[in-house]
């Protein structure tokens, strides 16, 4: 199992329809977070072993309507 995370800049008043599209049409996505700064918000998503990363964010993410751009995080388990 891959975790990512992506960080969303929406397009103006859109955040809340991004999330919740996010939630609604992309099952690996866990969690949506509000994030203040540069991003929008901030999706946890699990992947396969096998998925390929750039072509999920690619075709699963940024196809959502309403986003700007993206910023993808991979994180790796560091503490048992």
């Amino acid at each position: 199992m891959q975790t990512i995370f992506v960080n969303i800049k929406c397009e103006l008043g859109k955040a809340y329809q991004v999330a919740d599209q996010a939630v609604q049409t992309v099952e690996q996505v866990s969690e949506v977070h509000s994030t203040s700064g540069q991003y929008d918000l901030m999706l946890k998503c699990f992947l396969g072993d096998k998925d390929d990363i750039g072509h999920f964010v690619t075709e699963s993410i940024q196809t959502l309507p309403g986003i700007k751009d993206t910023f993808t995080i991979v994180a790796y388990k560091a503490f048992g």
